[in-house]
């Protein structure tokens, strides 16, 4: 869409005024096409009107949602990620093993891809002891305690549970970034982390314990 925006920018028709041999001809550039502007991660494209080429594309300008939300969703992150490998060895479910590896294949490289950009736009990278306590959906030290003495079914169980609420507490804080966020990749990873989660949401209420 932001190329389309600058081929679509680029689309003139040449009037030339002159005869052979007078002074030199003018080109006169005047718009013929519209301009498809493209919105926030998750809102329709919009159009300019002909010669109102002002380019209303997110800002590359991280903000301070931005980063807070980049910081927090490493935490976030790194949780669900202990919480899932545990299932390889406690849960029951097959069903509950495939999906959590196939949470911990998501999140941990977008926690890779979240790292590099804190680095790149010189912000700190949290430790894995940071605070945690007030972000939505994290499971408590007793919660992540009862978590990994559980197995089988009742791993399955509690495992279900808390993944549930860990993702909704997720989509929960890109619904916020989204709506006080103002760079583009940030706005469209937490747009995925939206997406994909609720997805996963929906299979985590389909799985039956044990099974």
């Amino acid at each position: 869409m932001r190329v389309a925006l600058l081929i679509a920018a680029g689309v003139v028709a040449l009037t030339v005024t002159g005869c052979s041999g007078g002074p030199a001809a003018q080109a006169v550039a005047t718009a013929s096409a519209p301009v498809i502007a493209p919105g926030r991660p998750g809102e329709t494209a919009g159009t300019l009107a002909p010669g109102d080429l002002v380019t209303p594309v997110p800002s590359p300008t991280a903000n301070a949602a931005d980063v807070t939300f980049m910081q927090d969703m490493v935490v976030h992150h790194r949780q669900a990620l202990d919480m899932s490998a545990l299932a390889a060895t406690r849960a029951a479910s097959d069903q509950v093993k495939r999906i959590a590896a196939r949470i911990a294949g998501v999140q941990g490289p977008e926690i890779n891809a979240m790292i590099r950009w804190l680095r790149d736009q010189g912000q700190r990278v949290p430790d894995h002891h940071a605070a945690h306590h007030d972000m939505p959906g994290m499971a408590t030290d007793e919660q992540l305690a009862e978590l990994r003495a559980a197995s089988g079914a009742d791993f399955d169980r509690l495992y279900l549970r808390l993944m549930t609420d860990h993702h909704a507490g997720a989509i929960a804080m890109a619904a916020d970034e989204m709506d006080k966020g103002s760079h583009i990749t940030v706005q469209e990873l937490a747009e995925d982390i939206s997406v994909t989660q609720t997805a996963e949401i929906q299979r985590l209420r389909r799985i039956r314990p044990g099974g």
